[in-house]
């Protein structure tokens, strides 16, 4: 298998902004993240049969659907909130040890935001080794 790819279902959730919340204790601000990896990881080791464990640098491509609010500003593409780069950094962290021993690996990744269509809201994720290899010959 060269290539590991899923779709997702589910409100893609950043990963990264914490407050504190005294003690030294320190909580992710949103209280969906955790159910975003767990759902990423569940996904990703159904259908990792056959999957080979990465441990060299690999791709990450990552395309997430927002659910649309009621009253949208009339854009093609969600420019809010989440942050693309905390929705990236919680998906990696759920693909460890699923895809690759550690997220470390990934050199490069290509991700996006689009509004949810008919399939609600989640994300399109590929992990590869492929696009490492076609782009050292470009």
């Amino acid at each position: 298998m060269t290539a590991l790819e899923f779709w997702v279902s589910g409100r893609p959730a950043p990963q990264g902004s914490k407050r504190h919340v005294g003690g030294g204790r320190m909580l992710e601000m949103s209280k969906y993240v955790e159910g975003w990896r767990a759902a990423v990881k569940a996904e990703a080791t159904k259908q990792a049969t056959g999957w080979v464990l990465l441990d060299e640098p690999c791709w990450l491509r990552v395309a997430f659907y927002i659910e649309r609010p009621k009253r949208p500003k009339f854009t093609d593409r969600p420019g809010v909130a989440p942050d693309l780069s905390k929705l990236v950094r919680a998906t990696e962290d759920a693909l460890t040890g699923v895809a690759w021993r550690d997220d470390s690996r990934v050199v490069a990744t290509l991700s996006e935001k689009f509004w949810a269509d008919d399939r609600g809201p989640g994300a399109f994720v590929r992990v590869s080794t492929e696009e490492l290899r076609k782009g050292a010959a470009a």
